[in-house]
């Protein structure tokens, strides 16, 4: 069959698939620009801008996560279209209404008000470590099984909240030291995790030795059973231990929260402690009892005559003769008592001494107030004790075996399980006279992927001993180099204020070859470090004014770079500038190089540095206007060149001069 124009028809198995008809309504085809009216083309251009424009724009954001709502899970038989419309009117999320915060579509209900109630028992939660000085102090531990309360006991005896506290057995497993003061006597005590004797696994016999060592320093030992439940081996195990060790040690048999109960605790006189107490430690019952004994026990803090003298002895006082009793002495050989005074005698001495007393009286003179000026840590200068260090990072980067490395000791417990760590362990050095406080914080990992109630809170406390430090250690892995997390992490280092030095750990396995050339870990080329730290600038570009070091934790290279690196930047953190320096610094300054729009353009009379740790520098300007982000970061860059400043973010606040005659 030929077409209407003579043309021969093609058969079904020929036509192309352009022109083959199609079911149903034909697709539609986006016009081209050279297709359509000239008088609509710039429309046109203007459409298709914007669709290039919104496709490129990411899904996931902030905003668009806010609006988002979470139908409630459909169970069977049940309908949920119908609610759609009613659940895009109304949104039930409980951060919509908080402004610039993100929550992840990932995370429940349920798990956002796990949140929620972890964020609140956080907030009650102390960073508080214990004094310098209280190193001196006797030292009381307090051991047990798991989750028999002994952190409890511990934050009731400190009056704080150091130590996290669950339902959950084995939360604590490193060492927590604090301070107790007991009627004008104060004492060190030290938290242990929980004791199992005979488990081999990894992580309890970490426990376990770390509990030795408590245990070998303590001057007196409190060992804690749960009263409501029955011996367990590892409670005998413990009590045999304890009692080889030769020290004093006080059963305290916790949760008798009632009197019905408190018979029940002389079943544990078995494990043949002679000093058992029933306590609550919830509910502070029975610890006065507990610790009168335990103070009693302990030996008494040295005096500065002691620790200069080892072999002081008090000698006893002796009783001065007069003359005449020597006289008879030395006549007589023997010293012969004087006859006893009468009445009038006795008095007309008491007479003659008050009246020598009130002649030889000197009235003493007023004490002259002093008024000192209030010393403000912002200020810098308030008296700089110990610099304090955290150590931050993605779970098992090498934190603790950094912080075993720094001190030279078994500190923190080290395996490769990822979250390890939970309380934060902290730990002294004195290097070259000064002294370094390192805070071994746990690993910092999502929210959606955290789901212990235990390991919620840990992460929370990491922050806030991280806002609680002076200078902070990010810890990346060199064989994973910079992930999305650790530039998360390191956003809450730089917002929080905190100086930053970026430490690459792990670098022995990008530089270690074998015969070939090629490296042991993976069979790659070695890394050439200057191409490394490119990428970790390019990754952290918010963090170029942070040093960044190679070390390997584990081998103990490059970590007496961090004791130098650590100095430099406490130092640099608080340098003042006067305002003289900074007016002769803005003269010099071309503010024309820096990329700000007009609108948001500023004129700056001049600026002053308010407060240090961080440096803050307060601007006055012509108008008050929000500072671009181009023109903030354009002035810190000039500010570091000209000062320093290194490893310390900057920070600027704007104080407009026309501000006040606006107002008016």
């Amino acid at each position: 069959m030929a077409n209407k124009d003579g043309s021969k028809r093609l058969g079904k198995k020929h036509r192309s698939a352009t022109t083959r008809p199609k079911k149903g309504r034909a697709p539609k085809s986006t016009p081209t620009t050279g297709a359509v009216d000239p008088r609509k083309r710039k429309v046109l251009s203007t459409k298709k801008a914007e669709a290039n424009k919104l496709a490129r724009t990411p899904k996931r954001s902030p905003d668009n996560e806010a609006r988002k709502t979470i139908a409630p899970p459909a169970g069977p038989g049940r309908k949920t279209t119908a609610k759609k419309t009613a659940a895009k009117k109304a949104s039930t999320r409980p951060a919509d209404g908080i402004v610039g915060r993100q929550t992840p579509s990932s995370m429940n209900m349920g798990d956002r008000d796990d949140w929620r109630d972890v964020e609140f028992l956080a907030a009650q939660l102390s960073v508080e470590t214990e004094r310098p000085e209280a190193r001196d102090l006797p030292l009381i531990a307090v051991c047990g099984r798991p989750n028999v309360g002994k952190s409890t006991l511990f934050n009731r005896l400190t009056g704080s909240r150091r130590s996290i506290v669950g339902d959950e057995p084995g939360i604590t497993r490193d060492r927590i030291y604090g301070e107790v003061e007991w009627f004008g006597r104060d004492a060190r005590i030290v938290d242990t995790g929980g004791v199992i004797p005979d488990d081999e696994a990894l992580i309890p016999s970490e426990i376990f030795r770390q509990a030795q060592v408590a245990l070998e320093e303590a001057d007196s030992i409190i060992m804690v059973v749960d009263g409501r439940t029955e011996l367990a081996s590892p409670d005998l195990e413990l009590a045999r231990l304890l009692l080889r060790g030769g020290k004093p040690v006080f059963l305290a048999v916790n949760k008798m929260d009632t009197d019905a109960l408190l018979p029940q605790a002389e079943n544990f006189r078995r494990l043949g402690f002679r000093n058992v107490f029933p306590i609550s430690a919830e509910h502070n019952g029975g610890i006065g009892d507990l610790m009168d004994e335990v103070f009693e026990s302990l030996p008494e803090p040295k005096t500065h005559e002691e620790e200069a003298d080892p072999d002081f002895e008090e000698t006893p006082t002796e009783v001065m003769m007069t003359e005449e009793d020597e006289e008879e002495e030395d006549s007589d050989g023997a010293w012969i008592a004087p006859p006893p005074l009468t009445e009038d005698q006795v008095r007309d001495r008491i007479e003659a001494e008050q009246q020598a007393a009130r002649e030889a009286y000197v009235e003493p003179e007023a004490p002259v107030e002093v008024k000192r000026p209030r010393l403000l840590r912002s200020h810098g200068e308030h008296e700089l004790k110990e610099t304090k260090v955290a150590i931050i990072g993605r779970p098992n980067v090498g934190k603790s075996t950094l912080l075993n490395a720094l001190t030279g000791t078994d500190r923190a417990i080290v395996s490769p399980i990822a979250g390890t760590t939970r309380d934060a362990v902290d730990e002294v050095v004195e290097r070259g006279g000064h002294s370094f406080r390192f805070v071994d914080t746990a690993g910092i990992r999502r929210k959606g992927k955290t789901k212990l109630m235990a390991e919620k809170l840990s992460v929370i406390m990491a922050r806030k001993h991280l806002e609680a430090a002076d200078v902070s250690l990010l810890i990346i892995d060199a064989t994973e180099g910079v992930a999305a997390l650790d530039a998360n992490i390191g956003g809450y280092a730089h917002e929080s204020g905190r100086s930053v030095i970026i430490v690459v750990n792990k670098w022995d396995l990008m530089t270690k070859v074998g015969k070939d050339g090629m490296r042991l870990w993976d069979g790659k080329p070695p890394v050439d470090p200057k191409i490394y730290e490119q990428d970790v600038r390019d990754a952290l570009k918010y963090l170029d004014y942070a040093p960044l070091l190679f070390i390997s934790a584990l081998d103990g290279k490059g970590v007496d770079q961090v004791f130098k690196k650590v100095e430099l930047v406490s130092r640099e953190r608080r340098k003042r500038v006067t305002t003289g320096q900074m007016n002769k610094f803005l003269e010099k300054v071309d503010f024309q190089k820096a990329s700000v729009p007009m609108n948001r353009r500023v004129r700056i009379y001049y600026m002053t540095q308010a407060a240090v740790a961080p440096p803050t520098f307060i601007l006055f300007t012509d108008k008050d206007v929000k500072m671009h982000f181009s023109f903030e970061r354009f002035l810190a860059n000039q500010i570091r060149d000209h000062f320093g400043f290194i490893g310390s973010p900057i920070w600027f606040k704007i104080k407009a001069r026309n501000k006040k005659k606006e107002k008016d």
